[in-house]
Parts: structure tokens; sequence; C-alpha cells
């Protein structure tokens, strides 16, 4: 698991210009994170966010990285799948967060969001959705599409994948 991390990191460096050296410190890592998660939102604003979907789901990944707390995001796209905003809206604790739909809506008008992707992690590393993201992930759809705005994904997210509800047919 170092190796592969440390391997992931050196490559992330060299697509950024900088050096191939390991990361010795927790702050050269944290460094190297930040880097990489300017470099794929400067990509994301630049062209359409859905030209790979597994572009979505590594950005959504690199968000979540290390987290022992599910958070709830939602990336907010304009009318050709560009990157309005990504927030993280609300934090939950180990095992559940609150999503209130009526916040969502609001936060999608304010910033005159298109469509959206949803995004929370597990903390346990197991992507596979409960029922309650699955009721979660309707309720919130009907919710937005009143305002004409459209639902693309929710992604579960762990540190060891991530799992797209669109792709599985739960959207």
């Amino acid at each position: 698991m170092v190796q592969a991390r440390q391997a992931a990191i050196v490559s992330l460096r060299r697509a950024a210009g900088g050096t191939s050296q390991v990361p010795q410190t927790v702050e050269d890592e944290d460094q190297a994170i930040m880097r990489a998660i300017l470099i794929l939102r400067g990509r994301f604003k630049e062209r359409d966010v859905f030209s790979r979907p597994d572009a979505v789901k590594d950005f959504l990944r690199l968000h979540a990285q290390g987290l022992t707390h599910e958070v709830f995001a939602v990336i907010y796209l304009d009318s050709q799948n560009r990157l309005i905003e990504y927030e993280r809206v609300f934090r939950g604790t180990l095992t559940q967060t609150s999503v209130y739909p009526r916040e969502i809506v609001k936060l999608a008008l304010v910033k005159n969001a298109a469509s959206v992707v949803l995004r929370h992690n597990h903390p346990s590393g197991m992507c596979l959705p409960s029922r309650a993201d699955e009721a979660l992930t309707q309720s919130l759809k009907a919710a937005l599409a009143l305002v004409d705005v459209r639902v693309l994904d929710h992604v579960i997210t762990s540190d060891d994948g991530a799992l797209s509800m669109a792709e599985k047919g739960l959207l």
C-alpha cells in the first residue's frame, strides 16, 4: 500500500513538472496532493468534465482521501458540464451524515448550476451504496428536477476506490 501511494505521488509530481523523488514526510505528500487537486480543478474548468468519467472519480477521491468521517459534497456544473465549484456541504460521523435536499437545491440555484454530481465517502472503505444512499439520491434528484437542475451522478468514494451510481444503473 505504501509503495503504491509513493508511486502515485511520484507520478503526480512528474506530471506537474516537479521532481520524481519520493516524498519523505506527510507534509511533502500533502503538498503533492494539493498540486494534483489544483491541476485537476484547472482541467475541469477548461473542458468538458465528462470527457473522462474516471477523471471525475479521481478528482472526487482526492478530495476525500484520508477522511475518518462522512462528508457529503457537490460538484456544480454549468450547461456545458464545466466546473463551477466543488463544495463540501455536510459533515457527518463515522457511519452517516445528514443531508438536507432543501439546502442542496438552494446552493445549486445560488451557483446557477445546470447540473450536479453528488459525492459522499465511506470511511469504512466499502463503496457499496446502502438503501439510505439510494433513497437520498432519488430524493435529491426529484427535488433538483423541480428547479431544472439535473443530477448526473452520485459517486461514493473511499481511500481504495469509487463507485458511480449512474454507471451501476442506480440513478
